[in-house]
Protein backbone atom coordinates (compact mmCIF):
# COMPACT_ATOMS: atom_id res chain seq x y z
CA UNK A 1 0.00 0.00 0.00
CA UNK A 2 1.75 3.20 -1.37
CA UNK A 3 0.81 5.66 1.51
CA UNK A 4 1.29 9.41 -0.33
CA UNK A 5 3.43 12.12 1.72
CA UNK A 6 2.24 15.38 3.20
CA UNK A 7 -0.94 17.39 2.99
CA UNK A 8 -1.01 18.07 -1.02
CA UNK A 9 -2.30 14.01 -0.76
CA UNK A 10 -5.32 15.60 0.88
CA UNK A 11 -6.71 17.93 -2.22
CA UNK A 12 -10.51 17.90 -1.55
CA UNK A 13 -13.04 17.89 -4.17
CA UNK A 14 -16.55 18.55 -2.72
CA UNK A 15 -18.60 16.43 -5.71
CA UNK A 16 -22.10 17.18 -6.47
CA UNK A 17 -24.74 14.71 -5.92
CA UNK A 18 -26.31 14.65 -9.20
CA UNK A 19 -25.50 10.89 -8.77
CA UNK A 20 -24.02 9.08 -5.69
CA UNK A 21 -22.68 6.41 -7.47
CA UNK A 22 -18.96 5.99 -6.90
CA UNK A 23 -16.85 5.47 -10.26
CA UNK A 24 -14.20 4.17 -8.48
CA UNK A 25 -11.52 2.04 -10.27
CA UNK A 26 -12.60 -0.67 -7.86
CA UNK A 27 -14.45 -4.25 -7.63
CA UNK A 28 -16.50 -3.04 -5.08
CA UNK A 29 -18.54 0.19 -5.81
CA UNK A 30 -20.43 2.34 -3.08
CA UNK A 31 -23.48 3.30 -4.78
CA UNK A 32 -26.65 4.82 -2.88
CA UNK A 33 -29.76 4.24 -3.04
CA UNK A 34 -32.96 5.72 -4.25
CA UNK A 35 -33.90 9.00 -1.90
CA UNK A 36 -36.84 8.20 0.27
CA UNK A 37 -40.06 10.46 0.35
CA UNK A 38 -39.20 13.60 1.55
CA UNK A 39 -35.89 13.13 2.11
CA UNK A 40 -33.45 16.12 1.90
CA UNK A 41 -30.71 15.01 -0.27
CA UNK A 42 -29.06 18.30 0.65
CA UNK A 43 -28.32 16.80 3.95
CA UNK A 44 -25.81 14.65 1.89
CA UNK A 45 -22.17 15.75 1.11
CA UNK A 46 -19.70 13.52 -0.72
CA UNK A 47 -15.80 14.66 -0.23
CA UNK A 48 -12.81 12.74 -2.08
CA UNK A 49 -9.24 13.08 -1.66
CA UNK A 50 -5.94 11.04 -2.45
CA UNK A 51 -4.69 9.21 0.65
CA UNK A 52 -2.64 6.30 0.95
CA UNK A 53 -1.99 5.91 -2.92
CA UNK A 54 -5.89 5.40 -3.81
CA UNK A 55 -8.63 7.82 -3.79
CA UNK A 56 -11.05 7.72 -0.73
CA UNK A 57 -15.02 9.30 -0.95
CA UNK A 58 -16.75 9.87 1.99
CA UNK A 59 -20.13 10.44 1.80
CA UNK A 60 -21.53 12.07 5.07
CA UNK A 61 -25.43 12.74 5.74
CA UNK A 62 -26.42 15.31 8.29
CA UNK A 63 -28.68 18.54 8.00
CA UNK A 64 -26.36 20.82 9.43
CA UNK A 65 -23.18 21.84 6.87
CA UNK A 66 -20.90 22.83 9.56
CA UNK A 67 -21.38 20.12 11.22
CA UNK A 68 -21.11 17.84 8.08
CA UNK A 69 -17.10 20.30 7.77
CA UNK A 70 -16.25 19.82 11.13
CA UNK A 71 -16.36 16.20 10.95
CA UNK A 72 -15.00 15.28 7.76
CA UNK A 73 -12.18 17.65 8.60
CA UNK A 74 -11.67 15.34 11.69
CA UNK A 75 -11.89 12.06 9.80
CA UNK A 76 -9.52 13.42 7.18
CA UNK A 77 -6.72 14.86 9.61
CA UNK A 78 -7.17 11.03 11.62
CA UNK A 79 -6.51 8.69 8.47
CA UNK A 80 -3.40 11.22 7.39
CA UNK A 81 -2.03 10.77 10.77
CA UNK A 82 -2.19 6.92 11.15
CA UNK A 83 -1.54 6.80 7.32
CA UNK A 84 1.68 9.18 7.36
CA UNK A 85 2.89 6.60 10.36
CA UNK A 86 2.74 3.42 8.81
CA UNK A 87 3.99 4.45 4.84
CA UNK A 88 7.19 2.89 4.12
CA UNK A 89 7.75 5.60 1.98
CA UNK A 90 7.72 7.90 4.16
CA UNK A 91 11.24 8.27 5.44
CA UNK A 92 10.38 9.61 8.92
CA UNK A 93 7.64 7.53 9.55
CA UNK A 94 7.62 4.76 12.23
CA UNK A 95 7.56 1.76 9.55
CA UNK A 96 10.43 3.24 7.63
CA UNK A 97 12.36 4.10 11.38
CA UNK A 98 11.73 0.50 12.25
CA UNK A 99 13.54 -0.68 8.79
CA UNK A 100 16.78 2.14 9.47
CA UNK A 101 17.08 0.07 12.92
CA UNK A 102 16.89 -3.10 11.83
CA UNK A 103 19.19 -5.60 13.33
CA UNK A 104 19.99 -2.73 15.93
CA UNK A 105 17.71 -1.64 18.73
CA UNK A 106 14.06 -1.73 19.81
CA UNK A 107 12.09 1.68 19.07
CA UNK A 108 9.11 2.88 20.51
CA UNK A 109 6.05 2.49 18.10
CA UNK A 110 2.58 4.33 18.36
CA UNK A 111 -0.08 2.24 20.11
CA UNK A 112 -2.26 2.54 16.85
CA UNK A 113 0.57 0.58 15.36
CA UNK A 114 1.55 -1.57 18.18
CA UNK A 115 -1.64 -3.16 17.95
CA UNK A 116 -1.47 -3.37 13.87
CA UNK A 117 1.67 -5.28 14.54
CA UNK A 118 -0.12 -7.83 17.22
CA UNK A 119 -2.37 -8.27 14.75
CA UNK A 120 -0.07 -8.74 11.40
CA UNK A 121 1.63 -11.46 13.71
CA UNK A 122 -1.50 -12.90 14.58
CA UNK A 123 -2.73 -13.95 11.19
CA UNK A 124 0.64 -14.56 10.28
CA UNK A 125 0.45 -17.57 13.03
CA UNK A 126 -3.05 -18.51 11.43
CA UNK A 127 -2.12 -18.52 8.38
CA UNK A 128 0.71 -20.52 8.23
CA UNK A 129 2.90 -17.74 7.05
CA UNK A 130 0.98 -16.98 3.66
CA UNK A 131 0.23 -13.39 5.48
CA UNK A 132 3.58 -11.44 6.23
CA UNK A 133 4.17 -7.91 7.15
CA UNK A 134 7.91 -8.23 6.42
CA UNK A 135 6.87 -8.62 2.43
CA UNK A 136 8.55 -5.28 2.44
CA UNK A 137 11.94 -6.61 1.64
CA UNK A 138 10.96 -7.73 -1.62
CA UNK A 139 11.84 -3.67 -2.48
CA UNK A 140 12.59 -4.34 -6.21
CA UNK A 141 9.11 -4.52 -7.40
CA UNK A 142 7.60 -1.28 -8.36
CA UNK A 143 3.61 -1.62 -9.12
CA UNK A 144 3.27 1.90 -8.55
CA UNK A 145 1.91 4.21 -11.75
CA UNK A 146 4.30 6.14 -13.71
CA UNK A 147 6.96 2.81 -13.23
CA UNK A 148 8.19 1.31 -16.37
CA UNK A 149 6.92 -2.86 -16.63
CA UNK A 150 9.73 -4.70 -14.99
CA UNK A 151 11.00 -7.82 -13.10
CA UNK A 152 13.32 -8.21 -10.33
CA UNK A 153 16.32 -10.12 -10.88
CA UNK A 154 16.15 -13.60 -9.57
CA UNK A 155 19.17 -13.77 -7.32
CA UNK A 156 18.19 -10.73 -5.73
CA UNK A 157 14.93 -12.04 -4.55
CA UNK A 158 16.54 -15.33 -3.35
CA UNK A 159 18.64 -13.11 -0.77
CA UNK A 160 15.77 -10.80 -0.11
CA UNK A 161 13.76 -14.30 0.62
CA UNK A 162 15.81 -14.79 3.89
CA UNK A 163 14.77 -11.31 4.91
CA UNK A 164 11.05 -12.22 4.62
CA UNK A 165 9.75 -14.10 8.36
CA UNK A 166 7.43 -12.08 10.46
CA UNK A 167 8.91 -14.57 13.28
CA UNK A 168 11.79 -11.90 13.68
CA UNK A 169 9.25 -9.18 14.42
CA UNK A 170 9.76 -8.53 18.00
CA UNK A 171 6.81 -7.14 20.09
CA UNK A 172 7.43 -5.44 23.67
CA UNK A 173 3.71 -4.77 24.18
CA UNK A 174 4.41 -3.41 27.66
CA UNK A 175 6.98 -1.04 26.93
CA UNK A 176 5.64 -0.30 23.46
CA UNK A 177 8.38 -1.45 21.57
CA UNK A 178 9.34 -3.04 18.57
CA UNK A 179 12.38 -4.31 16.63
CA UNK A 180 13.26 -6.03 13.42
CA UNK A 181 15.94 -8.70 14.19
CA UNK A 182 17.16 -8.66 11.10
CA UNK A 183 19.17 -5.85 9.24
CA UNK A 184 18.04 -5.13 6.01
CA UNK A 185 14.17 -6.25 7.35
CA UNK A 186 11.54 -3.77 5.80
CA UNK A 187 7.88 -3.83 6.88
CA UNK A 188 4.72 -3.50 4.20
CA UNK A 189 1.36 -3.12 5.92
CA UNK A 190 -0.11 -2.77 2.97
CA UNK A 191 -2.16 -5.92 3.55
CA UNK A 192 -3.68 -4.87 7.20
CA UNK A 193 -2.89 -0.98 7.35
CA UNK A 194 -5.96 0.51 5.34
CA UNK A 195 -9.26 -0.98 6.63
CA UNK A 196 -7.78 0.25 10.30
CA UNK A 197 -7.41 3.58 9.20
CA UNK A 198 -10.19 4.36 7.18
CA UNK A 199 -12.43 2.74 10.14
CA UNK A 200 -10.29 5.18 12.47
CA UNK A 201 -11.95 8.05 9.57
CA UNK A 202 -15.45 6.56 9.87
CA UNK A 203 -15.28 6.67 14.48
CA UNK A 204 -14.42 10.52 13.88
CA UNK A 205 -17.19 11.29 11.90
CA UNK A 206 -19.57 9.38 14.29
CA UNK A 207 -17.69 11.19 16.99
CA UNK A 208 -18.93 14.30 15.52
CA UNK A 209 -22.13 13.63 14.86
CA UNK A 210 -22.23 11.90 11.42
CA UNK A 211 -24.48 8.38 12.25
CA UNK A 212 -24.85 7.88 8.58
CA UNK A 213 -21.70 8.11 6.45
CA UNK A 214 -19.93 5.73 4.03
CA UNK A 215 -16.05 5.77 3.46
CA UNK A 216 -14.47 3.82 -0.06
CA UNK A 217 -11.15 3.57 0.02
CA UNK A 218 -9.84 1.78 -2.87
CA UNK A 219 -12.62 -0.63 -3.13
CA UNK A 220 -12.49 -1.28 0.62
CA UNK A 221 -16.34 -0.07 1.70
CA UNK A 222 -17.44 0.81 5.84
CA UNK A 223 -20.53 2.39 6.64
CA UNK A 224 -22.37 3.34 9.20
CA UNK A 225 -26.94 4.14 9.51
CA UNK A 226 -28.15 4.58 6.76
CA UNK A 227 -28.32 7.03 3.09
CA UNK A 228 -31.67 8.78 3.45
CA UNK A 229 -32.83 5.79 5.64
CA UNK A 230 -32.46 3.54 2.68
CA UNK A 231 -29.55 1.18 3.04
CA UNK A 232 -26.43 1.65 1.49
CA UNK A 233 -26.15 -0.43 -1.27
CA UNK A 234 -22.48 -2.18 -2.42
CA UNK A 235 -21.82 -3.31 -5.91
CA UNK A 236 -19.96 -6.59 -5.89
CA UNK A 237 -17.87 -6.39 -9.19
CA UNK A 238 -16.53 -9.74 -11.12
CA UNK A 239 -12.71 -9.88 -10.62
CA UNK A 240 -12.58 -11.68 -14.25
CA UNK A 241 -14.28 -8.30 -15.83
CA UNK A 242 -14.24 -5.33 -13.81
CA UNK A 243 -16.70 -3.54 -15.68
CA UNK A 244 -19.57 -6.30 -14.77
CA UNK A 245 -21.39 -6.54 -11.23
CA UNK A 246 -21.90 -9.92 -10.05
CA UNK A 247 -25.00 -8.19 -7.40
CA UNK A 248 -25.84 -5.62 -5.11
CA UNK A 249 -25.48 -5.86 -1.25
CA UNK A 250 -27.76 -3.61 0.85
CA UNK A 251 -26.34 -2.81 3.82
CA UNK A 252 -27.22 -1.06 7.56
CA UNK A 253 -23.80 -0.27 8.52
CA UNK A 254 -20.50 -3.40 8.06
CA UNK A 255 -17.67 -3.53 5.97
CA UNK A 256 -17.06 -5.17 2.68
CA UNK A 257 -12.90 -6.03 1.88
CA UNK A 258 -12.03 -6.27 -1.51
CA UNK A 259 -8.38 -7.80 -2.79
CA UNK A 260 -7.84 -8.28 -6.57
CA UNK A 261 -4.91 -8.94 -9.01
CA UNK A 262 -5.79 -6.22 -10.99
CA UNK A 263 -5.83 -3.06 -8.65
CA UNK A 264 -2.67 -2.29 -8.61
CA UNK A 265 0.16 -4.04 -11.31
CA UNK A 266 1.15 -4.18 -14.90
CA UNK A 267 1.15 -6.67 -17.39
CA UNK A 268 4.43 -8.05 -19.00
CA UNK A 269 4.77 -10.70 -22.28
CA UNK A 270 1.56 -12.24 -21.57
CA UNK A 271 1.26 -12.30 -18.05
CA UNK A 272 -0.25 -10.21 -15.24
CA UNK A 273 1.69 -9.39 -12.51
CA UNK A 274 0.17 -7.33 -9.37
CA UNK A 275 1.19 -5.98 -5.86
CA UNK A 276 0.01 -9.15 -3.79
CA UNK A 277 3.40 -11.00 -3.29
CA UNK A 278 3.36 -14.92 -2.02
CA UNK A 279 6.15 -13.94 0.82
CA UNK A 280 7.44 -17.65 0.36
CA UNK A 281 8.47 -16.57 -3.32
CA UNK A 282 8.74 -13.07 -3.34
CA UNK A 283 6.42 -13.35 -6.48
CA UNK A 284 2.86 -12.28 -7.05
CA UNK A 285 -0.11 -14.56 -5.59
CA UNK A 286 -1.58 -17.35 -7.91
CA UNK A 287 -5.41 -18.78 -8.34
CA UNK A 288 -7.65 -16.10 -7.45
CA UNK A 289 -7.93 -12.96 -9.51
CA UNK A 290 -9.95 -11.59 -6.65
CA UNK A 291 -12.09 -11.72 -3.50
CA UNK A 292 -14.32 -9.72 -1.22
CA UNK A 293 -15.46 -10.66 2.08
CA UNK A 294 -18.15 -8.83 4.08
CA UNK A 295 -18.92 -8.73 8.22
CA UNK A 296 -20.29 -6.17 10.46
CA UNK A 297 -16.64 -5.10 11.45
CA UNK A 298 -12.95 -4.52 10.48
CA UNK A 299 -11.18 -7.12 12.93
CA UNK A 300 -13.07 -9.91 12.00
CA UNK A 301 -11.78 -9.50 8.19
CA UNK A 302 -8.56 -7.51 8.00
CA UNK A 303 -5.67 -9.44 6.62
CA UNK A 304 -7.60 -11.90 5.62
CA UNK A 305 -8.24 -10.72 2.07
CA UNK A 306 -4.23 -10.92 1.24
CA UNK A 307 -3.62 -14.32 3.29
CA UNK A 308 -6.48 -15.84 1.12
CA UNK A 309 -5.43 -14.56 -2.42
CA UNK A 310 -1.49 -16.07 -1.96
CA UNK A 311 -3.57 -19.54 -0.23
CA UNK A 312 -5.63 -20.16 -3.19
CA UNK A 313 -9.21 -21.11 -4.09
CA UNK A 314 -9.47 -24.02 -2.23
CA UNK A 315 -7.67 -23.23 1.64
CA UNK A 316 -9.29 -19.67 0.69
CA UNK A 317 -12.56 -21.30 0.91
CA UNK A 318 -11.84 -23.46 3.90
CA UNK A 319 -11.05 -20.23 6.16
CA UNK A 320 -13.98 -18.07 4.71
CA UNK A 321 -16.28 -20.83 5.99
CA UNK A 322 -14.73 -21.17 9.47
CA UNK A 323 -14.63 -17.47 9.78
CA UNK A 324 -17.20 -16.40 12.43
CA UNK A 325 -19.75 -13.77 11.13
CA UNK A 326 -18.05 -12.92 7.62
CA UNK A 327 -19.27 -13.88 4.39
CA UNK A 328 -17.15 -14.28 1.29
CA UNK A 329 -17.17 -14.24 -2.49
CA UNK A 330 -14.07 -15.35 -4.69
CA UNK A 331 -13.28 -15.80 -8.01
CA UNK A 332 -10.58 -17.48 -9.76
CA UNK A 333 -10.48 -18.08 -13.65
CA UNK A 334 -13.08 -20.81 -13.56
CA UNK A 335 -15.67 -19.73 -11.73
CA UNK A 336 -16.74 -17.40 -8.87
CA UNK A 337 -17.74 -18.67 -5.50
CA UNK A 338 -20.51 -16.94 -2.87
CA UNK A 339 -20.73 -18.73 0.60
CA UNK A 340 -24.68 -19.28 1.32
CA UNK A 341 -25.05 -16.35 3.31
CA UNK A 342 -23.83 -13.44 1.17
CA UNK A 343 -26.14 -15.42 -1.49
CA UNK A 344 -29.14 -14.70 0.48
CA UNK A 345 -28.35 -11.52 1.60
CA UNK A 346 -27.69 -10.44 -2.10
CA UNK A 347 -31.21 -11.95 -2.49
CA UNK A 348 -33.34 -10.57 -5.55
CA UNK A 349 -29.93 -8.17 -6.41
CA UNK A 350 -27.64 -10.96 -7.60
CA UNK A 351 -26.49 -11.24 -10.69
CA UNK A 352 -25.72 -15.00 -10.98
CA UNK A 353 -22.29 -15.67 -11.67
Amino acid sequence: MQMQQGKPALTRRQLGMSSLLLLLPAWVQARSSPSSPGADSTAVQRDSALLMGTRVDIIAVHADPAQRESALTAAWDEMLRLSEMMSRYRSASQISLLAQAAGAAALPVAPELMQMLQQAARLHRLSEGRFDISVGAYSDWHFEAGHRPSLPDAATLRRQRGLVDASQIELDAAHGTARLARAGMKLDLGGIAKLPILEAGLRQLQAHGIANALINGGGDVLCSGTLLGQPWRIGLRDPRAPQRLLGVLPLRGGVVAASGDYERGFDLRGRRYHHILDPRRGQPSQGLHGLALVADDVTAVNGWGAAMMVAGPQLARQWAAALPGVEAMLADKEQVWLSSGLRQRLGPNIIDP
